[in-house]
Order: structure tokens, then C-alpha cells, then sequence
């Protein structure tokens, strides 16, 4: 006997074998791509001190599980998070576990891109999904897609607004996005691609829990393995924390997935996705004069000569520093020592052929 809804079933998981987003190049989306990358590529190009990019990543990392969790609901100001991270408290509540367990799975994270390249696939979704919800949810719900149905609740209007996909299509749909990445991470702009990757993964809400958490993080990571490596300095969680509504009505759909599967389109989130990461690249811009005036890192104009130099000429050494400067030989050493320390600077050669050149990052 012919089963039509096992054949229309059929028909639909032939269709979402590959995953195809609808979306536009808008001028607007294209002109937030340009200014991204001279962001970007102005900040790759800054010699950061050791202790200003320890002090930067430190304080994004916990402005991250601030914003990440506070989008979810979870009611700690950034006082507090700052304060729980520092101290590390034995006996902690579940508020208190969930930004424990996002600054962990980051730093985790940004040590491991620091060393190497992540792969990114299904594992490691899965991996970073049972890093956030660690003692959060049962076990069995950590580390593995749903098989059961769930949904999405407005709390204001008291009513669910959307229907994610069904349990048994969760994991091919994932495994297309993942599919989709891997093909078009070298085509596409990677903004765009990280972009798409964020909704979509959203609107498939593979997890029990921790789906937003898991998405954002995974968002960081892939903009990172695409060359954007600025990443690991700034919080985009914090734009979408300072206006959690429009975030949430941006990124996500309203009615039932398979209602709307073919009417999504991407264009109005990239655009949105795009004017976050500006907002907290001026933002990082903005902070870090504020850095720079501890006196353990402020740099004098001698110290800015000799970065200029190496930076125009790729090199310096003690006799063509001596031609710019009128300060004695002892204080000139003083003076690479002090760029040396900061990890600015690295030495070349021995005794009379000592050279500095900058230190790579």
C-alpha cells in the first residue's frame, strides 16, 4: 500500500541532502565586509605587548561568558562573572556553573587555536556542546543531538513561536551545514559563511540545551580557522547581549520548520551579524589607548623609533639605532631590552652582528 506521508517524508530529506541558503550581496552587507577587513588587517598589523594581549584576551573572554550566558537568561552582571572566574568558588550555583563552563570551553578553545588548527566538524560541535552544559543537563543530553522534539518559547507573550526540526532529521541537517562549511569556506567570504553557519544552526537547535552557547562559540572558532584570527581579543556575544530582542528576532524564524524551510533567507541576519563584529572591533580599537598608558607598557618615542624602523626596513641593529637617537649605548640597550621583555622584539645574531627584528605573533 503506498504510504503518501512516508513518501513525502522521502522527498523531504532528498531535498535537505544539501543545504542551499537563500541570501543577497546587498551594498550595505558588502560595504560591512570591506570595513570588517581593514579592521582586521589593521589590528593583525599592531605590535601588542605580552601583557596587553594577555589583559585584552582576559577581559574578552570574560565579557564572553558574561554576554553568552546572559543571552540565555542567566541573571549574573559582569562584576559578578569577573569575579566568580578569578576566584574559582567550590560550592557554585547553576548561574555561576554555566559562566564557569563557557570561560572554560573558550580558554580551552584559544589555547588550542594558539597551537593549531581545529578541525571543524560534528565532534567537535558535540564536544564543545558538553564543555558548556557540563553538570547542567543529564548526561545523556550532553555531547549528542536531540532525538526529541523541542521548542522555543516567547516569555513575554507566554506562547511557543517556533518548531524546530523533528529529532530524526536533526543530525542529516547537521551534517549538511557541516558539508556546506567545508565546501564554501575557500569560495565564499568567510563572514559570510560564519554567518550562515550561525542562524542555521540555530534554526536546527540540534541540543536539549546549551544551542545558543554552542553556536556562538563555534561561530568564534570557525571565524578564526578563516584567517580573522583577531577573534580571541573582542566579544561579539556583547552586541547581541546589549539588545537581546532584536538578536533573537534576528536570528532566529517564527512557525514551523518545515512550514518554512524554503522561504528562510539569510540577507537581514548577515547584514545584522556583520554590524555586530564593527561595533566590537571600534569598541577593542577604542579600549586600547586606555591599555597602553600603564606605565609597565607605555612606550616612549625612542621605543616607537625602533618598532618604525624594523617595520620599514625589517630590521635594526645598535649602530643604525645610534644614527636616530642621541642616547648612550647602555641606554639603547636598555631600550631593546625593554621592547625584547614586552615580546615585541626579537634579537639576531651575536655580539657586533646583533639584529632585532619584530617578534612573531
Amino acid at each position: 500500500m503506498f504510504n503518501l506521508v512516508l513518501y513525502i517524508r522521502l522527498i523531504f530529506v532528498y531535498n535537505v541532502s544539501m543545504f542551499h541558503p537563500k541570501y543577497t550581496i546587498t551594498n550595505k552587507l558588502l560595504e560591512n565586509i570591506k570595513r570588517i577587513t581593514t579592521l582586521v588587517n589593521k589590528m593583525n598589523r599592531w605590535r601588542f605587548p605580552e601583557v596587553v594581549l594577555v589583559e585584552l584576551q582576559k577581559n574578552a573572554e570574560a565579557v564572553s561568558a558574561f554576554a553568552s550566558t546572559s543571552i540565555e537568561g542567566n541573571p549574573l552582571p559582569l562584576t559578578d562573572v569577573k569575579r566568580i572566574l578569578k576566584r574559582h568558588p567550590t560550592q557554585i550555583r547553576k548561574s555561576e556553573q554555566e559562566v564557569i563552563n563557557y570561560n572554560q570551553a573558550l580558554q580551552e578553545v584559544n589555547t588550542q587555536l594558539n597551537k593549531e588548527k581545529i578541525s571543524f566538524n560534528l565532534p567537535l560541535i558535540f564536544s564543545l556542546q558538553k564543555k558548556i552544559i557540563n553538570k547542567l543537563i543529564p548526561v545523556h543530553q550532553s555531547g549528542t543531538v536531540r532525538t526529541q522534539p523541542v521548542f522555543v518559547n516567547d516569555p513575554r507573550l507566554g506562547k511557543t513561536i517556533y518548531w524546530p526540526p523533528d529529532g530524526h532529521d536533526v543530525l542529516p541537517l547537521m551534517k549538511d551545514l557541516i558539508e556546506f562549511v567545508k565546501i564554501n569556506q575557500q569560495v565564499i567570504d568567510p563572514l559570510i559563511v560564519a554567518g550562515i553557519f550561525h542562524k542555521q544552526m540555530v534554526i536546527i537547535h540540534p541540543f536539549m540545551d546549551g544551542n545558543g552557547r554552542t553556536t556562538r562559540l563555534a561561530t568564534k572558532i570557525l571565524l578564526a580557522q578563516m584567517g580573522l584570527d583577531t577573534f580571541h581579543l573582542f566579544s561579539f556575544e556583547n552586541y547581541y547581549n546589549n539588545n537581546v530582542s532584536q538578536y533573537f528576532e534576528m536570528v532566529g524564524v517564527k512557525g514551523n520548520y518545515y512550514d518554512l524551510v524554503n522561504l528562510i533567507d539569510f540577507t537581514q541576519w548577515l547584514e545584522y551579524f556583520t554590524d555586530g563584529i564593527i561595533d566590537e572591533l571600534l569598541r577593542v580599537e577604542k579600549t586600547l589607548p586606555q591599555l597602553f598608558t600603564n606605565p609597565q607598557i607605555n612606550l616612549k618615542s625612542h621605543h616607537q623609533t625602533i618598532l618604525q624602523t624594523i617595520q620599514q626596513k625589517g630590521f635594526i641593529n645598535d649602530s643604525g639605532y645610534a644614527k636616530l637617537t642621541i642616547r648612550a649605548r647602555a641606554t639603547r640597550y636598555l631600550d631593546f631590552q625593554k621592547l625584547i621583555n614586552l615580546g615585541l622584539i626579537e634579537s639576531k645574531g651575536k655580539g657586533k652582528s646583533t639584529y632585532y627584528v619584530l617578534k612573531e605573533k
